[in-house]
């Protein structure tokens, strides 16, 4: 487990409280930040399309690693929605690609703006040392989700 300087219990610790309290934060940026009710996965697939384009069901799928099905049902919920639309494939008429409409646009505009308006609002809560500690966190952060 842990070697005799106790080491490898600390880097446990802090991996227990990262991931804890991560969590939080986004569970807490989920609950504070959704002006219009919807769900994780409705909001995954926005932020995907918006950030992809028309995209297929099974191109989602696997960027959200996923089985089609979900994916598909979450699709036909933002459809009714009226968030997304589909239009046909350039180059093979057997898919369908899935776009973001004006109203989706929208909504996923909202949604940002939301998060970035109670992230500001909560980190302007912190000393001006806290903030520095923080933006050099985010760094380290962005090594670690990139890391293999």
């Amino acid at each position: 487990m842990g070697d005799s300087s106790g080491h490898s219990t600390s880097l446990e610790t802090t991996v227990t409280e990262l991931l804890l309290e991560v969590g939080q934060l986004l569970r807490r940026l989920r609950a504070d930040t959704n002006p219009d009710g919807l769900t994780w996965s409705q909001t995954v697939v926005l932020t995907r399309l918006e950030s992809t384009g028309p995209t297929t069901t099974a191109d989602l799928a696997r960027a959200e690693a996923v089985k089609p099905q979900s994916i598909g049902a979450t699709l036909t919920e933002l459809e009714r929605e009226g968030l997304v639309e589909r239009r046909p494939h350039p180059t093979d008429g057997r898919q369908v690609l899935f776009a973001l409409t004006a109203e989706g646009i929208e909504a996923w505009q909202k949604r940002s703006a939301a998060k970035q308006k109670w992230l500001l609002e909560a980190m302007a809560r912190l000393t001006p040392e806290e903030r520095e500690t923080l933006r050099s966190a985010v760094a380290l952060i962005k090594r670690l989700g990139a890391a293999d």
